[in-house]
């Protein structure tokens, strides 16, 4: 994913955030290879069609709203080549007051969808598909007593499907020969096994951005599942690893990705996981090449000092910019659900306009050559969430 791409992702999770009181936030589609025009003609007759709304504040909301969006829409002579996304509406916090935004997207992917929506929230779900993670292993890691199948999807294991057999141990049952009480077990091992296959192939035939599948288990089960007619020819060309593991169940899937570590060095999950372990090896260690903290960062970044910029994609610090009535205002850095309406001055609520920071920083980044990476708020991205969510790693040590 490229820089322009990751500020629009960064949008998006921001716009993901603005509620309408009323069915007054717009989006609008304009699918690849569309004749502009025929929207911009849709658009001029549900301006009309708001001339009826009862409310004279929504009326006026939504009318602005088209407004801005027609305005945009004739800018272009022609649809861009992958369509066009574009959402205006009233986003101000606070009822009564009016504050219309636009925003209008070159998606980096066609879309196909043609959509006008007047609702309470703007409708995103066309544009996100364009991030989702394409970059998704199967899992199944299987043994004579259980199962588990899931998915490394990016850097999240996601388990789909745990099954405990009846398989029964290798002891014989009392009067019982031994070769019977053989065949009888591995015919019921060859049933189970059987239904792994089917729902491995069931699950992952959902996942058309399938890449491989990791293969793992405490026995040589996994090799007679492996060897076996359990899986079609098509499943079996993918598997790109078969490895040992101590677990069969669902804390499987998890240790069979740290087995899978050499084969999957090219994986989301793995980079991310290595990144972390440096980043937080050098704080450890205290060597300076480790930053994290807002200002920190940016201050490394205005130096041209930072090598790789650290975000989580569960980022939340915005700039706040709050006042009251009695002439008290503030300004600064804080997560979005830490803002405090309390005035400290007369204790009324305060008014809080909140800003983007996330942009700027990333624009920096691309002015300085640093790499940009986004992060999950799984394992280790969990703790680096709760140090701000932001950090990197230097070039060279800040004096």
């Amino acid at each position: 994913m490229d820089l322009d791409q990751r500020k629009l992702k960064v949008l998006l999770k921001e716009m993901e955030n603005f509620r309408g009181r009323h069915t007054e936030l717009i989006s609008v589609y304009v699918p690849a290879g569309f004749n502009i025009n025929k929207v911009i003609e849709q658009l001029s007759n549900e301006k009309s069609t708001a001339q009826n709304i009862k409310s004279k504040p929504v009326r006026n909301n939504v009318m602005d709203a088209l407004d801005k969006i027609l305005a945009h829409l004739r800018v272009y002579k022609q649809t861009p080549k992958n369509g066009l996304a574009v959402f205006s509406g009233n986003i101000a916090e606070h009822e009564g007051v009016s504050d219309i935004e636009i925003w209008g997207i070159e998606p980096p992917e066609p879309v196909s969808v043609r959509l006008y929506r007047c609702d309470k929230q703007f409708i995103l779900e066309p544009l996100a598909d364009a991030f989702r993670e394409k970059e998704v292993y199967g899992l199944i890691v299987v043994d004579a007593g259980e199962a588990a199948i899931g998915l490394i999807r990016g850097k999240k294991v996601i388990p789909l499907k745990h099954m405990d057999s009846i398989v029964p141990g290798k002891t014989k049952a009392g009067g019982w020969s031994a070769n019977r009480y053989a065949r009888i077990r591995e015919g019921i091992l060859n049933d189970f096994l059987k239904t792994v296959g089917k729902i491995a192939e069931e699950k992952f035939r959902q996942e058309k951005d399938l890449k491989g599948i990791i293969l793992g288990g405490s026995g040589p089960v996994k090799d007679m599942f492996m060897n076996g007619d359990f899986l079609q020819q098509d499943s079996k060309n993918k598997v790109i690893g078969v490895v040992d593991t101590s677990y069969s169940g669902e804390p499987g899937l998890t240790e069979a990705v740290q087995r899978a570590e050499d084969i999957l060095s090219q994986a989301s999950i793995i980079r991310e996981k290595k990144l972390l372990e440096r980043f937080f090896e050098e704080l450890r260690k205290d060597s300076g090449i480790s930053v994290y903290g807002f200002k920190e960062v940016e201050n490394a970044l205005n130096l041209g000092a930072v090598q790789t910029l650290i975000v989580s994609e569960e980022f939340e610090l915005v700039e706040a910019h709050v006042s009251c009535k009695c002439g008290h205002s503030d300004k600064k850095i804080v997560r979005r659900s830490r803002i405090n309406l309390k005035c400290p001055n007369c204790g009324a609520e305060m008014q809080a306009e909140e800003k983007d920071v996330l942009h700027k920083i990333i624009e920096k980044a691309e002015q300085t050559q640093t790499e940009v990476e986004m992060i999950s708020g799984e394992g280790l991205g969990e703790q680096f969430k709760e140090i701000g969510g932001i950090g990197g790693i230097l070039r060279y040590k800040i004096e």
